[in-house]
């Protein structure tokens, strides 16, 4: 590992830290813990690198912001996401998160969708930290930041739980990208630097510089994670060809779609019409061999290096005029990391 990045991942950890233990303040400490409270705990202690809140956090510092004014945002940013895996683990039927159990499958659906209902809510306790930070206009203008990409991010995921659930083989590389950014790129990282900027300037900050940015970055990593999900290795942390097995509507199959026919395509419609139970592990091999055959995997590969592309160009635009050098640098590490990440 180069002094660069060891640099970067010993930001990103500590900026991960912070945030954990931001949380863990005002996490309730009364019954009902079993149940409830040690179950966040539980799930929060194995968050993963916490690229949103280290984002939303350095977007402050390079435009001149303070580190622990962008700490409750931050905070309130990485429970609403980890809220947001614990239904998405029960609506999709998932069983490994971060190569550990599900809560749902730990625990049950109901504790698991109560649970993260709480974290929902506590992740809007986080936000009134902000009143005597930044004032009440500033305060406001975050909450409504994080009020978009809620509903935002609730359509994409009515998008992609549309498509499943009617079995729909229309779906378009158009649509997918349009899924993709209200599902991730608004809430991962586009809001997380535009509210990063708001604690740093408040009414002045220019938000829409980040929004061009956000998309190229957030579309290029969910592709790329649609990638690792079916030719990942054992880092990659969730279950490989899970898409598959819950019949994720991804570029990938949105490519293979336009190129079937025939006997191929009812077959494929077949397998992805099953409930994810009466989908057998052994059986998605032949799906794998459409992909290869025309070339899907590789189509979304060089997707995903175009928009990564996209997203370095567009960097010094939207950090143009920052203050803090070395939060930029960091921000243009988070770029690199998020864009080119293999397991």
């Amino acid at each position: 590992m180069s002094e660069q990045n060891d640099t970067f991942e010993r930001q990103l950890a500590n900026w991960r830290d912070l945030t954990l233990a931001e949380i863990n303040a005002t996490l309730p400490s009364r019954e009902p813990r079993r149940h409830l409270y040690d179950l966040v705990t539980a799930h929060m202690s194995r968050a993963g690198k916490g690229i949103r809140p280290a984002l939303c956090i350095a977007t402050a510092k390079a435009f001149g912001g303070e580190e622990a004014n962008a700490l409750p945002s931050a905070a309130a940013l990485e429970m609403l996401h980890n809220a947001f895996l614990v239904h998405d683990d029960v609506e999709d039927g998932s069983e490994l998160r971060r190569n550990h159990p599900t809560m749902a499958a730990e625990h049950g659906v109901p504790l698991a969708v109560n649970a993260g209902d709480a974290m929902n809510a506590l992740s809007i306790r986080l936000l009134r930290r902000n009143l005597p930070l930044l004032g009440a206009p500033t305060a406001i203008r975050v909450y409504e930041e994080i009020d978009a990409l809620l509903v935002e991010s609730l359509e994409g995921q009515a998008m992609e739980l549309g498509w499943i659930r009617d079995n729909d083989m229309r779906v378009s590389a158009s649509d997918y990208l349009r899924m993709t950014l209200k599902k991730t790129c608004l809430y991962s990282f586009i809001h997380p630097m535009r509210i990063g900027a708001l604690v740093a300037n408040g009414e002045r900050a220019d938000l829409d510089r980040f929004d061009r940015l956000g998309f190229f970055m957030g579309a290029a990593f969910q592709i790329q994670d649609d990638v690792l999900n079916l030719i990942g290795g054992r880092r990659y942390g969730k279950e490989i060809g899970g898409d598959l097995m819950e019949g994720k509507r991804s570029l990938i199959l949105a490519h293979l779609f336009e190129r079937v026919c025939g006997r191929e395509a009812e077959a494929l419609r077949e397998f992805l019409g099953r409930s994810r139970k009466r989908r057998v592990p052994r059986e998605i091999g032949w799906v794998y061999d459409l992909l290869r055959r025309h070339g899907s995997i590789e189509y979304a590969q060089q997707a995903s290096r175009d928009l990564a592309a996209a997203a370095v160009e567009e960097f010094e635009t939207a950090f143009a005029g920052t203050q803090d050098q070395e939060a930029k640098q960091f921000v243009r590490q988070i770029l690199n990391y998020v864009v080119t990440r293999e397991f």
